[in-house]
């Protein structure tokens, strides 16, 4: 019961004051993919670069971007997954099921979203994710964490070096995407990784200059 009342604390403190437009989709990587002949792996790739561009022409696909390594995201305007879900129905990519796709609702705290202006110049950022772990020795804490933790990536964004901040609400925790030397110390100084309510996964995303409207 504890467990139910502080997430439900979470996610209303986090979306009180402001409802997303927009839905964030993580293509994560797969590890366990079958060998496939190449020709028939790059007509794949080029249906889903295809159905990439065609979002973003009509306005649908507002960042695009791969992790180095696999994997990567897409920033699509609509407040509903299940739309994000039929506009994604047809891409090869997904058919084939090359990742694992996660949709989450996204409010942005520093930064926004937006449509990169061409000709595109590729820049390369530290992404970083913050995983809610809510557990027994932290749920009763984790409203008062949390607030920490925001208040933590004011004072970091202070440095110059944030593009955005985002929350997913719920339990789905967060990302931080910054700019220039990253000093993971900086990233584990926030009172919720400290206090072992997020965990932190940290990767390099590529995407058109522009993308959070710096």
């Amino acid at each position: 019961m504890r467990l139910f009342i502080a997430m439900v604390f979470i996610c209303a403190n986090t979306f009180a004051q402001e409802n997303t437009d927009l839905i964030f989709v993580f293509l994560n990587k797969r590890t366990d993919l079958p060998t496939m002949p190449k020709p028939e792996l790059d007509k794949i790739m080029e249906g889903h670069m295809a159905n990439i561009t065609a979002m973003a022409k009509d306005g649908r696909l507002l960042v695009a971007g791969p992790f180095d390594g696999g994997g990567g995201i897409f920033i699509l305007k609509t407040n509903s997954v299940d739309t994000v879900k039929q506009w994604l129905a047809n891409d090869p990519g997904v058919k084939a099921e090359r990742w694992n796709l996660e949709y989450l609702p996204v409010v942005f705290r520093t930064g926004k979203a937006c449509v990169a202006k061409e000709p595109y110049e590729m820049v390369n950022y530290h992404f970083i994710r913050y995983g809610l772990t809510l557990a027994k020795h932290n749920v009763q804490q984790a409203p008062a964490t949390l607030r920490k933790h925001e208040q933590y990536m004011k004072e970091l964004n202070k440095t110059g070096n944030v593009i955005a901040e985002a929350d997913f609400g719920g339990n789905e925790g967060s990302i931080l995407i910054m700019k220039g030397e990253l000093d993971q110390r900086v990233v584990e100084a926030s009172p919720a990784v400290k206090e072992l309510l997020f965990d932190i996964d940290i990767k390099r995303l590529w995407v058109a200059k522009g993308s959070f409207c710096e």
